[in-house]
């Protein structure tokens, strides 16, 4: 592991990752007061932020996954989106909240939330830890954004390059 680090800049540290996944369960508690939210995490990506944040989350949530890809093994996405693994949930009349790591150039997330506004649900919400509004290509936005950051490649808390990275408990720039 010291040998991946020394190829990794770190922007955010995990005691700060930490923190602002506790506000944004406060604030998502908050809007959801009395009801409840079927939390939809796209894979692989945000499966620890979706973990973390629904820990956080104090209103009855249900949990599904939706796989997806662009990125392959490269560093650039395709702009071509495919499904990869579907939700078992059905959607319809629910409260949806879409988790993702990243919103870059949106197309990914943009096609997730139109193949699930597509199986009626009640509201759809998106919550993402990061945004990175230079890459943005798709007119889609986060109702609930972790951090800004700026266009770099980023790995850790989830998020990779290749399948490796995933593990650091950090968000870090490869070098």
């Amino acid at each position: 592991m010291d040998k991946m680090k020394q190829n990794l800049d770190i922007l955010i540290a995990e005691k700060d990752i930490k923190k602002r996944v506790v506000e944004l369960g406060k604030t998502i508690s908050a809007d959801y007061a009395g009801r409840e939210i079927l939390a939809i995490g796209i894979l692989k990506g945000a499966w620890v932020f979706t973990a973390d944040l629904v820990r956080e989350i104090n209103v009855p949530v249900a949990c599904d996954f939706i796989g997806v890809s662009s990125y392959g093994d490269s560093a650039v996405s395709s702009e071509r989106v495919k499904l990869v693994s579907d939700i078992r949930i059905p959607v319809n009349g629910k409260d949806v909240l879409l988790i993702d790591d990243i919103i870059d150039t949106g197309f990914s997330i943009k096609f997730v939330k139109e193949y699930i506004e597509s199986k009626n649900p009640a509201s759809i919400k998106l919550c993402v830890l990061l945004d990175k509004p230079e890459r943005r290509k798709a007119d889609i936005h986060a109702d609930y954004t972790g951090f800004t950051i700026p266009d770099r490649f980023v790995v850790g808390y989830g998020l990779d390059y290749a399948e490796r990275y995933r593990n650091l408990p950090y968000i870090a720039a490869i070098k």
